[in-house]
C-alpha cells in the first residue's frame, strides 16, 4: 500500500519535469547511451505602449446589464464597473488584461468591428466557478 502512495507523486513530478526540458533524440553507442536534452527558452514579455490602452478605453454595456468604463494606466487599464471600486488590469497582450491575482481578465477587440469585450472573474476563490460576460462599445473612441 506505501509503495502506492508513494507512485502517484513521483509520476507527477515526472510530468512536471517534461514541461522545463523535453528529450529531443536518444542515441545508442558501442560505449553507452547518450542523451541530448533541448530546454526551451520562456516566451518574451509583451511590450505594453500607452496606444494600446487608450485605444480600448470608453464605455462599454455588459450583456448582464452592468456599464463598464474602461480608462488607460501606465501599464494596462483601470476598469470600474457601475459604482464598484476601480479595478486595475496589466497587459498581458495587446487585446488581454488581468489582475495581478488572475481573478479577472479581460479580452478586447473582438467581434467583426473590434467593438466587443469579454470579460471573465472568479466571484469565489474557494469555489471553481468563472462567469464569462461579454460586452459592447457603446461610445466612439472604444470602436474601430
Amino acid at each position: 500500500m506505501r509503495s502506492l502512495s508513494l507512485m502517484l507523486p513521483a509520476s507527477l513530478l515526472v510530468l512536471a519535469s517534461n514541461t522545463v526540458a523535453q528529450t529531443a533524440t536518444t542515441l545508442t553507442t558501442e560505449s553507452g547511451s547518450t542523451s541530448k536534452v533541448q530546454v526551451i527558452a520562456s516566451a518574451q514579455p509583451f511590450a505594453f505602449y500607452d496606444s494600446d490602452a487608450e485605444w480600448i478605453s470608453g464605455a462599454y454595456a455588459m450583456s448582464n446589464g452592468w456599464r463598464l468604463k474602461v480608462d488607460p494606466s501606465s501599464d494596462g487599464i483601470v476598469a470600474q464597473i457601475d459604482k464598484r471600486h476601480p479595478v486595475k488590469l496589466t497587459a498581458v497582450s495587446r487585446d488581454r488584461y488581468v489582475t495581478p491575482d488572475g481573478n479577472i481578465a479581460m479580452e478586447f477587440n473582438r467581434g467583426q468591428q473590434g467593438d466587443e469585450m469579454l470579460m471573465s472573474y472568479v466571484p469565489d476563490p474557494r469555489t471553481a466557478q468563472i462567469v464569462v460576460i461579454s460586452a459592447t462599445s457603446t461610445d466612439t473612441l472604444a470602436q474601430r
